[in-house]
């Protein structure tokens, strides 16, 4: 049986706690931090005045060429840690450097509204 597709949430969404155990998701940011050891990798994104963190665990998607600083996608599951901390079990992990970061959250905002009406239609 294949995964469910991911369902987009916005980086400040995920460090807030609003991904459900388990749900497969799509997040984006940017790549602060790689510790290969541990294959994990710490996204940033900038959210107002506040800097929101996702950790994604890369054990399924190394090697890969990592680029500080660059833009990356995540498709992945989100699991909760122990600690209370959330990790991204990614699949993929692409690198989109150059993508228009308010034209994608445009999309993702457009994407919701699509399923909100046709979900209120059936």
């Amino acid at each position: 049986m294949l995964p469910k597709p991911g369902i987009y949430y916005f980086p400040w969404e995920v460090s807030a706690g609003h991904v459900p155990d388990g749900g497969t998701l799509r997040t984006f940011g940017r790549l602060h931090l790689y510790n290969m050891t541990q294959s994990r990798v710490t996204l940033v994104a900038q959210h107002g005045s506040e800097q929101h963190k996702v950790l994604v665990c890369t054990k399924l998607v190394e090697p890969f060429q990592a680029q500080l600083g660059s833009l990356y996608i995540v498709l992945g599951e989100l699991e909760y840690q122990k600690d209370g901390e959330s990790m991204v079990k990614a699949r993929v992990l692409t690198c989109v450097e150059g993508i228009n970061l308010s034209l994608l959250q445009q999309a993702i905002q457009e994407q919701r509204l699509y399923r909100q009406e046709r979900a209120s239609s059936q």
